[in-house]
């Protein structure tokens, strides 16, 4: 055996998957009752050498606390995307695109 180690490239949709999942589950635990009536996130990556940075564009409930929900999103992205890839995401951008109300479908 020679000991050479082989290299891992991980695709940018793996990247945005994960992230998006991630995401996911925080905008439904902001909901009350865990159901999400806002649009699923969505999630675009760029991956410039060894780091990730990731957009994520949410719909939000209103009122509910904005830069809170944001913290908790760029947390868990980032930790999840370390977490399954061994990638380190460098910038987490949280794009709100929306503030829906509790009765809005």
């Amino acid at each position: 055996m020679s000991g050479r180690r082989g290299r891992l490239r991980v695709a940018d949709r793996v990247y945005a998957r994960i992230a998006a999942r991630a995401a996911r589950e925080v905008q439904i635990a902001a909901w009350p009752a865990g159901r999400a009536k806002g649009a699923p996130p969505r999630v675009s990556v760029a991956v410039p050498g060894s780091t990730v940075t990731v957009r994520v564009e949410v719909e939000l409930p209103f009122p509910a606390d904005i830069a809170g929900l944001a913290r908790a999103l760029r947390e868990a992205v980032a930790a999840r995307v370390l977490g399954l890839t061994g990638t380190r995401v460098s910038d987490v951008v949280v794009v709100v695109e929306k503030l829906v109300t509790g009765a809005a479908s």
